[in-house]
């Protein structure tokens, strides 16, 4: 009866999904239509739509997948985030009177023609490690359900293909504007269900005092503990990739320029600042009082889909799954449209001597995605079986972090920064997010990253002009 419920409620809402794809294709016209909804979007909408996108794999099985780990210090992961949005608030109009498609559109404008293509290659190298890590999570919750509980034969690999398949089917179909409605239903979903899923765990839990017996038989007494598990170097490595990437991150900006007006973009981010704290802290909550039920340490990665399908009841279980689900999609679609944006924008269009009509350029931005898929999925084979999504995420947002936001930031904020400056600062930031990542850990390389990146960015525009 459970995995009757659960495959209904959770086919009933892919074909809704599906649906809204279908019909919304046809208002696609150009390619404004398709990378930013024709710049359209009310602020309820972008709202919506940016913390869904936020609100991705990196959080439901990322830091879901550490809590399980730390305890109640979960609650300290999401911070980097939620102070990022707070910067974003003092950026959100310069980006959106800017009438850009795109960051290294932006970057280019500034620095020139070599730091905008250094930007495309931080920005694709991270968003498909990002992608990569949906498909991973997508298959999770199919292998789950099928082969954890129905004992069927499904490897977790062929449940991967089949999660990356539909993403790409459904981004495919209609661009931002289906993604941004879509968004906005599942960030609701977001929020009811994990309302509600909060106080039926704690009872099942035993509430505060059978959570801190559970962890005391676990070997785990410091789990209770907001401090108890990390150190400040901990939760400076933990969190400062996320600020650093939400401070620059092409998705909050393909909102900015989607939205209808300057205002509604700093509407927008206000607003979202609440969402993501909300949101945050719910995922948080629901994943310690899971992780305390929890004795299989296989199931750490994956304490909320093994919470939904076995602690709560069947409809509230099926629709935590469908939530899970929906989340994963809305982190997927928006970072396979960004870097399609960016090659058709800033590299096929602007290097290419033809002219082509807008249906042919709606064509070739989804024949990328397609491509952008496959690829993704290749990266997603090429991490080590036992890397977690958490040090996944880490990895991609460090990238991204350091080599992009510090310029991004100077182009609008400095005046003195140079192109030299920009160019080292991007080849700085990839470069030693590589090299500390493979020497020390993927949660370690941050600062130095950082460090270097940033140092090279003041010195060399002083140096040279």
């Amino acid at each position: 009866m459970k995995l009757l419920t659960v495959s209904l409620i959770i086919s009933i809402y892919l074909i809704a999904l599906l649906w809204i794809g279908f019909s919304k294709s046809d208002s696609i016209k150009n390619q404004e239509d398709f990378s930013v909804a024709g710049r359209s979007l009310s602020p309820w909408i972008l709202v919506g739509t940016m913390a869904a996108t936020w609100m991705g794999t990196g959080s439901v099985l990322g830091n879901a997948g550490k809590t399980f780990e730390i305890g109640a210090a979960g609650f300290l992961l999401p911070i980097g985030g939620m102070l990022g949005v707070l910067a974003l608030t003092k950026i959100a109009g310069k980006a959106r009177a800017s009438e850009k498609l795109t960051v290294p559109e932006i970057i280019g404008s500034r620095f020139g023609d070599v730091a905008m293509i250094l930007s495309v290659v931080a920005l694709l190298t991270a968003y498909l490690v990002i992608v990569s890590y949906q498909f991973n999570a997508g298959g999770a919750v199919i292998y789950t359900i099928f082969h954890d509980n129905l004992g069927s034969n499904l490897s977790l690999d062929q449940a991967t293909i089949i999660a990356a398949l539909f993403i790409v089917a459904y981004t495919v179909l209609a661009g931002l504007l289906s993604v941004a409605y879509t968004d906005v239903a599942n960030g609701i979903l977001m929020i009811t269900c994990f309302i509600i899923a909060l106080p039926i765990l704690f009872v099942q839990a035993g509430g505060f005092e059978g959570m801190a017996m559970s962890f005391e038989n676990k070997g785990m007494p410091n789990n209770m503990s907001l401090f108890g598990v990390l150190s400040f170097r901990d939760v400076i490595n933990f969190t400062l990739p996320s600020f650093l990437l939400i401070l620059g991150d092409a998705n909050m900006y393909q909102r900015f320029f989607a939205s209808e007006s300057v205002k509604s973009a700093q509407k927008a981010t206000f607003l979202l600042f609440f969402a993501v704290v909300i949101l945050e802290s719910l995922i948080i909550a629901n994943a310690w009082i899971s992780s305390s039920m929890i004795t299989d340490i296989a199931k750490e990665s994956h304490v909320l889909i093994y919470a939904a399908y076995n602690f709560l009841p069947p409809i509230v279980g099926a629709i935590m799954l469908a939530t899970i689900i929906g989340i994963i999609i809305s982190t997927a679609d928006s970072f396979l449209l960004v870097p399609t944006t960016i090659l058709i924008n800033d590299i096929y269009l602007k290097y290419s001597n033809k002219k082509y009509s807008d249906k042919m350029i709606v064509t070739l931005s989804r024949i990328l995605v397609l491509a952008l898929g496959f690829f993704s999925y290749w990266v997603s084979r090429m991490f080590a079986a036992d890397t977690t999504i958490f040090e996944k995420a880490l990895y991609a947002f460090t990238i991204y972090g350091t080599a992009i936001t510090p310029t991004l930031l100077a182009a609008f904020f400095w005046d003195k920064a140079t192109k030299y400056g920009a160019i080292c600062s991007i080849l700085s930031g990839i470069v030693a997010t590589v090299y500390f990542g493979n020497q020390w850990s993927l949660d370690e390389a941050v600062m130095p990253a950082l460090a270097i990146s940033s140092t090279s960015l003041v010195l060399i525009s002083y140096l040279k002009k």
